[in-house]
Formats: C-alpha cells, sequence, structure tokens
C-alpha cells in the first residue's frame, strides 16, 4: 500500500508540473471541481485538466484520496511560484494583504443554527458541505479554538449555512439531516457527529445511525428525511453563496453583528486559526 501511494504520488507530480491554469482556492473545495466515473476495464479520474486512468478495482475512495493529493500538490506548486514571483518584486508593488473584492454584505434572516449570543460583537458564517474534507479540517485544526476563545466567551455568533456541492452526492442529504434533527432541537449534535467521525460515511444507513447517536426520535427524523422537507432551504442558502460570490467550501463571512445585514469579509478555505483570530479582532470593539 505504501509503494503505490508513492507511485502515484510521483505520478502526480510528473502530471501537475505544467498544470498553470487552475482556479482551486486554497484549502477549499471548488464547486465545479470534477469527480470521478467509473469504466468498464478503467476508472477515469479527473482533476480540472489532468485525467489520469486508474486500474479496474480501485475503490472510489482510493481515488478521491488521489484526487486530494494531486489538489495538495498542485497548491504547493502554486505557492511556491506566487512566493518566486513575489520575491522578484519591489516592495511598493506587494499585493495587500486584504484584497478589496473580500469585502462583502450579507443579508441576515431569521432561523440560521447558530452557537453563542444573539447579541455578541462579531457574527462568523460559514457555508459548509458536510463531504468536504476541508471542512472537516476547519472542523478539527481551528474550530475548537474559536469556541473556545471568542463563541464561550460571547464575543462571536457562529452560524452554519449549507453549500452541498453537485459533485459530492451525499452532501445534500446530510445537511437535510442536520436540519431534521434540528427540528428536534439537535441540529449541532447532528452536525459534530456527522462531521466528527473519521469514517466520512455519509450513505443513508450512517445517517440513521448519527440520528441514533444523538438520541432521536427515529421514526420521526426518518419521515422528516424522506419527505426532503428543506429543500427549498438549502437551495436559499445555496443561492446567497453565489451572491457573495463564494463557490467552494469551506467559506467564511466575518462581520459586524447586526439586525439586518452584515457588512465583513469573505475568507475562502480551511486556513489557519491565526486568519480567523485577525479577522475577528480587528472587527471586535478597541
Amino acid at each position: 500500500m505504501i509503494q503505490k501511494r508513492w507511485f502515484y504520488t510521483g505520478l502526480a507530480l510528473v502530471l501537475l508540473v505544467p498544470v498553470v491554469k487552475a482556479q482551486d482556492k486554497a484549502g477549499s473545495t471548488p464547486l465545479n471541481a470534477a469527480g470521478t466515473k467509473s469504466g468498464s476495464a478503467s476508472r477515469s479520474v479527473k482533476s480540472d485538466s489532468v485525467t489520469i486512468n486508474m486500474p479496474e478495482g480501485m475503490s472510489k475512495d482510493q481515488a478521491d484520496a488521489i484526487l486530494q493529493e494531486l489538489r495538495q500538490i498542485r497548491q504547493l506548486l502554486q505557492n511556491q511560484q506566487t512566493a518566486n514571483v513575489q520575491a522578484n518584486k519591489p516592495a511598493a508593488a506587494a499585493a495587500p494583504t486584504q484584497a478589496q473584492s473580500d469585502k462583502v454584505k450579507m443579508n441576515v434572516s431569521q432561523g440560521w443554527y447558530s452557537l453563542g449570543r444573539a447579541d455578541a460583537p462579531v457574527t462568523m458564517v460559514e457555508f459548509t458541505d458536510y463531504q468536504c474534507p476541508f471542512c472537516r479540517r476547519f472542523e478539527s485544526d481551528s474550530f475548537a479554538q474559536l469556541k473556545k476563545n471568542y463563541i464561550d466567551t460571547g464575543k462571536v455568533r457562529f452560524v452554519s449555512r449549507d453549500l452541498p456541492l453537485e459533485f459530492h452526492p451525499n452532501a445534500n442529504p446530510a445537511a437535510q439531516a442536520a436540519r431534521c434533527a434540528g427540528e428536534q432541537h439537535k441540529f449541532w449534535e447532528m452536525h459534530d457527529a456527522i462531521m466528527q467521525d473519521t469514517s466520512t460515511d455519509l450513505s443513508a444507513d450512517a445517517i440513521l445511525k448519527y440520528g441514533q447517536k444523538v438520541n432521536l426520535d427515529m421514526p420521526i427524523f426518518k419521515a422528516c428525511v424522506g419527505e426532503k422537507k428543506f429543500t427549498e432551504s438549502i437551495q436559499k442558502d445555496t443561492a446567497d453563496a453565489g451572491l457573495l460570490g463564494i463557490s467552494g467550501t469551506p467559506s467564511f463571512v466575518i462581520g459586524k453583528t447586526a439586525s439586518d445585514a452584515i457588512d465583513g469579509v469573505r475568507i475562502v478555505g480551511a486556513v489557519p486559526y491565526t486568519v480567523f483570530d485577525s479577522a475577528i479582532k480587528d472587527i471586535l470593539p478597541k
């Protein structure tokens, strides 16, 4: 297994060196990223302009893992290229740390699932996809610190909104399940059960097991999931993300709390905790 892993990693390096038009954001899953297709003899795995024919018998999880490595390696190459370009620029020509296009305004709606005080001075909104590996990275790498330092201390209200990407077939059912759990006042328990499960299994059977794990009324939960009753609400979240120029997950809007609209900044990707920390401190009253 180790030898096979390094074989594909080496292959990825060879294929990715000439790719210079990739548009993936660092640490985010793009809305228009390609998935995998099965054939009778082999599986064709595509990552933007790179297509690799995988041997017959390779599982979807293995193919997805290789795709993730492709994107990560490509990002390393792009970061290196950017660093080289910046190193050769005069100091006066350096790009600003916060681009003007990252400033956004988002309308506030009732019924959002949130953590923290409603009157917290800062609101942080995440657009998430339950099948997105980068959303899980944010959950494991940054969220605990944000909760401890800002949400639990009353400084930040954290809101979860849905952006299930089309090439993640289980993301929408998982979003439906979390909202169905919300009807029983257990949205966040279900959210955490899904996001923190290392198996990353989002099959229909797994969704029911998550419901049992958080002690839902299962007949009511099953009926709710089967009705897909939150389709319109999830589509509204997706449409709002598009209006904000958000096309990948996880993406965030951080701004001053208000009753009608949030003027804030857009942050894309599972960036380090320090990025969120800095953005929040810039908004908190001095």
